[in-house]
Parts: structure tokens; C-alpha cells; sequence
């Protein structure tokens, strides 16, 4: 009987200690869930980009902007240091990018980016025509008076540059032709194109920037002549002249650096 009593009290106070104490988990585990969602209603989510994707990211920004001069050598080491990142990711970056034909490797573990060539011009033109051309006669017949605003747009904030007219904005021109360009293509409803046009002008970057350097020195009409003649197109619908008219933009760098080429092939 005393041991049954015994059991009976022990085991009484065992549960009611038990449930005390799952109750009182039960309240700290809602506090610290209300403080979980006042945390998380201040901060920015963090996005699962790694090291390797930034410094992708980044040198692949740089090509296209054509931050990287035609036959220019770079190193590991260079751009790690100036990346302020370990050797690693830039490795791998390098790796990708060479795959995409935007560098080219070299015997001494450096990479270079690809050299002008006629056969180079000739064949980035081509394709940019033939892939561009199509994703802009796609996008004049979809694009909405907003859309074709907000390029109209960009048109002004060029306008506002050029009327400074300080040499050091060929960085904020190569930018906002860039944006004009992406803003129309990403209206031609095919998530097909847009890599492809993007791997383009990843190859064709480093070129386009000696072009504008050109033109700039040489005080020619700008590329906003040309964007303004795609904008009328696109304003009608015409897709046809959104077509010439792009490849008339496109083509006007190519055929400098064209007859750059030719011209010093002939004095050598």
C-alpha cells in the first residue's frame, strides 16, 4: 500500500512537472517565433548567390560594358586582388566565361580576351543582326504605349549626358545603351533569345567599346540618332523598320572597326 502510494504521488508529480514544463517551452518557443517575424519584417532576404556567381557576375558585367580592352591579358592573381576575393572563384568564373567564348585561355594559366579580327567582326555582326533583328520585330508588334515609353524615356537621360559633354561618360553611355537595348528585347515574349543575345554582346563588348571611344573623339552622330529611329519604328508597330533600323545601330561600330582594320592591314 505505501509503495502504491508512493507511485501514485511521485507519478502524479512526474506528469504534473511534465506538463508544467511543456507548457512553459510551448510559451518560450512563441517568443522567440514573434521575434523571428519582427527580425524578419527589417531585414532584406539573403539571395543563395555564391562567391563564384558575384564574381561571375561581375567580370561578366565588365566584358560587356567592355571594361576589357580587345587582346588584353588577365590573370588570376590580377583579379582576385582586385576582386579582394581568393583565387578560387575567380578560377572557376574564368572557366565559365571561356566556355561562352567570351575569353580565351592561355599556355602561361592566364586568359586573354579575344583579339579583333575581320573574321570576328564579321561574324559577330551577323549573328546580332539575325538574333536581335528577330527579337525586335517580335517585340514592335507587343510592345504597350508604357513600354515604348519608358525607352522614350532613356532617350532623355541620354540627351541629359551628352549635353555635358565630358569624355569620362563613355561608361554611362555604354550603360544606357545597354538598358535601351535589353528593355526592348525582354518585350519579345521568347526566354529563348534573351540568352543568346545576351552570350552576343558578351563576345562583342570589349569591340563595341573601342567604337564609341572612336566616334566620341571623332564628334560623330551618337547612337541616339539610331535608338530614335527604332522608337518611331516601334511606335507604329512596323516591325520590319524596327528591324533595319536596329541593324543600321548595330552595324555602325562593325564597320568602323572594319575599316580600322583593313586600313592599317594596307600601311603594314
Amino acid at each position: 500500500m505505501i509503495t502504491l502510494a508512493l507511485i501514485t504521488l511521485f507519478g502524479f508529480n512526474f506528469f504534473r512537472k511534465t506538463k508544467t514544463a511543456n507548457t512553459g517551452i510551448a510559451h518560450a518557443e512563441g517568443r522567440h517565433r514573434k521575434n523571428n517575424e519582427v527580425i524578419a519584417a527589417q531585414l532584406t532576404p539573403v539571395g543563395r548567390e555564391t562567391v563564384q556567381d558575384r564574381v561571375y557576375s561581375e567580370l561578366r558585367r565588365a566584358l560587356i560594358g567592355g571594361l576589357f580592352e580587345p587582346s588584353q591579358v588577365l590573370t588570376i592573381r590580377g583579379l582576385a586582388d582586385a576582386l579582394v576575393t581568393s583565387t578560387m572563384p575567380v578560377r572557376e568564373a574564368l572557366g565559365r566565361l571561356i566556355t561562352e567564348k567570351a575569353l580565351e585561355a592561355l599556355p602561361n594559366r592566364s586568359v586573354r580576351v579575344p583579339p579583333i579580327t575581320l573574321e570576328r567582326i564579321d561574324d559577330l555582326l551577323r549573328a546580332r543582326s539575325l538574333i536581335e533583328g528577330e527579337a525586335i520585330a517580335l517585340a514592335a508588334t507587343r510592345m504597350n504605349p508604357r513600354q515604348i515609353a519608358s525607352v522614350e524615356a532613356m532617350l532623355g537621360e541620354w540627351d541629359e549626358m551628352r549635353a555635358l559633354k565630358h569624355k569620362k561618360d563613355i561608361d554611362r553611355e555604354a550603360t544606357l545603351n545597354q538598358s535601351f537595348h535589353f528593355e526592348i528585347y525582354r518585350c519579345c515574349g521568347s526566354a529563348v533569345l534573351i540568352p543568346m543575345i545576351e552570350s552576343l554582346w558578351l563576345q562583342s563588348g570589349p569591340c563595341i567599346r573601342v567604337a564609341i571611344y572612336a566616334f566620341s573623339d571623332a564628334g560623330e552622330v551618337d547612337t541616339a540618332h539610331y535608338h530614335r529611329s527604332i522608337v518611331a519604328a516601334l511606335a507604329r508597330q512596323d516591325a520590319q523598320a524596327a528591324r533595319e533600323a536596329l541593324v543600321a545601330d548595330i552595324s555602325r561600330p562593325f564597320a568602323f572597326l572594319r575599316d580600322k582594320l583593313q586600313s592599317t592591314a594596307r600601311k603594314d
